[in-house]
């Protein structure tokens, strides 16, 4: 399925949903599986529906380095347990545009970069609008009964880790270290959620990513778009 092809039919899927506040879209997946690319895809095609979009990802939703790193810097539990407020994300997004919420929403919180909060301006949410967030971890029990449509990109770890030695050189400085990283923290890491959250089988969509230029819907419970 081209990339086109593959946004449209989420892009009427998402359409399709009714509720009476903001649609909360999941991309999940594992490390560089193309969730950044594809929420984005998907948001320019809400925006010529006369959709308004809100884009947030995970990466806003950092806990402090001290955190993060509390069971080790190369830790796999540390990694899923520890990197993410969880509860943040609840409290300052998925409840607010929830069915009982205030439409008064936060997309992010903390610079990881700087190690410091950073607490986006407090925005307010059309009834009608489309909340597309993306991240690892995102079909955790903890999250995923707040999600009215969830999506998760699937690929392999030997892609994972390909594309991590392109993306990530800036961030780590060398491919040496981005392998070190991936082999003891992040696959170890992703393992321990695929394993225990079963992502796969919680989305409603599962697309397999392995080649960007030809996704392919490989499961999908909210029927033909």
């Amino acid at each position: 399925m081209l990339r086109k092809k593959l946004t449209e039919s989420l892009v009427r899927l998402i359409l399709r949903i009714e509720c009476n506040h903001p649609t909360r879209v999941a991309v999940d997946g594992i490390d560089a599986a193309g969730k950044t690319m594809l929420a984005d895809e998907i948001g320019a095609a809400l925006v010529t529906h006369e959709r308004e979009v809100i884009r947030a990802s995970i990466d806003g939703f950092h806990r402090p380095r001290r955190e993060r790193y509390y069971r080790g810097e190369l830790s796999p539990e540390g990694y899923y347990h520890d990197s993410f407020d969880i509860e943040a994300i609840k409290q300052c997004l998925l409840l607010p545009l929830g069915p009982d919420g205030t439409g008064e929403y936060h997309t992010k919180i903390f610079d990881f970069r700087h190690d410091s909060p950073l607490i986006s301006p407090p925005a307010h949410a059309p009834e009608d609008s489309i909340l597309l967030f993306d991240g690892v971890f995102l079909l955790r029990p903890e999250l995923n009964e707040l999600w009215d449509l969830s999506i998760f990109v699937q690929i392999d770890f030997s892609v994972s880790l390909q594309r991590a030695l392109n993306r990530d050189l800036p961030l780590f400085g060398t491919k040496e270290e981005i392998i070190h990283r991936y082999e003891k923290r992040y696959i170890p890491g992703q393992r321990i959620y695929l394993r225990e959250a079963k992502p796969q089988r919680v989305a409603d969509i599962v697309i397999d990513n392995n080649d960007p230029n030809n996704p392919e819907i490989i499961s999908n419970d909210r029927g033909q778009a």
